[in-house]
C-alpha cells in the first residue's frame, strides 16, 4: 500500500467529504490498518470539531487502531478446526497461542 494521496484530495480548494474518509477505508485489513490510519489522520488534520468526515474519520482511526494491533479473528466458537490468527496484541497472541496448543 502506497502512502501517496489521491492529487485531487490534495488540491488546495478540495473541500474534504464523508465520501473521501470512505474512500480511504475502503476493505482495511490489519496489514494496512496503520497506514490507513495514518492517511484519514492526515486527510482530517484541519477540519473542526463537529464535521461529519472528521467525526467518521475519528472514529475510523479507532477501529484501525484496535484492528491493527489486535488483528482479526478467523473463525467463530462454532468452528473449532479453524484456529484464530496470531496478533501483534500480547493478551490476543496469548489467547491465540493457548487455542492452537489445545490449552483454553
Amino acid at each position: 500500500m502506497s502512502e501517496a494521496e489521491n492529487p485531487v484530495r490534495r488540491e488546495p480548494g478540495h473541500v474534504v467529504t464523508v465520501d473521501d474518509v470512505r474512500t480511504l477505508m475502503g476493505a482495511s485489513t490489519p496489514h494496512f490498518a496503520l497506514q490507513i490510519r495514518g492517511r484519514i489522520a492526515r486527510l482530517i488534520r484541519g477540519l473542526p470539531d463537529g464535521h461529519p468526515a472528521r467525526l467518521l474519520g475519528e472514529q475510523e482511526i479507532a477501529r484501525l487502531t484496535a484492528l491493527g494491533f489486535s488483528g482479526e479473528v478467523r473463525g467463530t466458537a462454532h468452528e473449532p478446526a479453524i484456529r484464530p490468527l496470531p496478533s501483534v496484541d500480547d493478551v490476543a497472541a496469548a489467547e491465540a497461542a493457548a487455542h492452537a496448543t489445545g490449552a483454553h
